[in-house]
């Protein structure tokens, strides 16, 4: 399954709302005539300010909301890292994987012998998920009965109980859906972070298409993100890429 990124809701105005946070900031002017005055340059120049001398409280009252699919379990892991951000998360306990689709490393993918072993294996998981899930669906439904509860209700507890346990067996490759949100300001960092080259094949990836649509709605906003080596030294040291110049390129830069 294919990488798929929504931009699905964002604070009206972000800029001029970034920009009357800081205004408040350097000014005597009243919260009911806070906006007054704000042009497209003057918002241009407060979020120009606020770069310029770090101080980036005023862009968390900006926010984002991205619908995002067809990433792996193993991304999941490493967005969640991202802590100040809110997440919500397709869940394996109540959402049976009656044929889970997966994602197929690149790597992996233009290797034959490589590819094949990875699609049996995601074969296998399937069918052994399958068995799992049925016998430990029996034995909570036969619990349930001897318990007293009807059949119906029985059917649709031992259902869930079961897929709870047998989930345990799915990869990492499994895919999975979210909805997250993230400040400006925390995006700023993320974007930092994950569009670097030495970030992840996958979460990269989602790091660009999630950077190209901010760019779209708030430009300003987000003109100086991206991975650090866009604006200076590569801060990774000896842990660098080299590719310098090609990332650059890439970004117009």
């Amino acid at each position: 399954m294919a990488l798929k990124v929504t931009l699905l809701a964002y604070t009206p105005d972000p800029q001029k709302t970034v920009a009357m946070a800081a205004k408040l900031c350097y000014s005597p002017s009243k919260i009911s005539d806070i906006g007054e005055g704000l042009t497209d340059e003057k918002v241009s120049s407060f979020v120009d300010m606020l770069s310029e001398i770090g101080h980036e409280s005023p862009i968390e009252h900006a926010s984002f909301t991205f619908g995002i699919e067809g990433v792996s379990r193993a991304l999941l892991a490493q967005i969640t890292r991202h802590r100040i951000a809110s997440y919500s998360v397709q869940s394996q306990r109540y959402v049976a994987e009656k044929q889970f689709e997966y994602v197929l490393p690149p790597e992996i993918e233009k290797n034959p012998e490589a590819k094949e072993i990875f699609l049996d294996a995601m074969k296998r998981d399937q069918e052994q998920y399958d068995k799992l899930a049925e016998i430990l669906k029996k034995q909570a439904y036969d619990e349930f009965i001897a318990s007293g509860m009807d059949e119906k209700a029985a059917a649709k507890a031992a259902e869930k109980k079961a897929i709870e346990d047998a989930r345990f067996v799915l990869p990492n490759a499994c895919c999975t859906k979210m909805i997250c949100t993230f400040n400006a300001r925390s995006l700023k960092n993320f974007f930092a972070h994950r569009c670097c080259n030495r970030a992840q094949w996958e979460i990269r990836s989602l790091a660009e298409q999630m950077l190209m649509q901010c760019l779209e709605v708030a430009p300003e906003l987000f003109k100086h993100c991206g991975p650090p080596c866009l604006f200076g030294k590569c801060p990774e040291g000896k842990m660098s890429c080299g590719k310098m110049q090609e990332v650059r390129k890439k970004y117009g830069r």
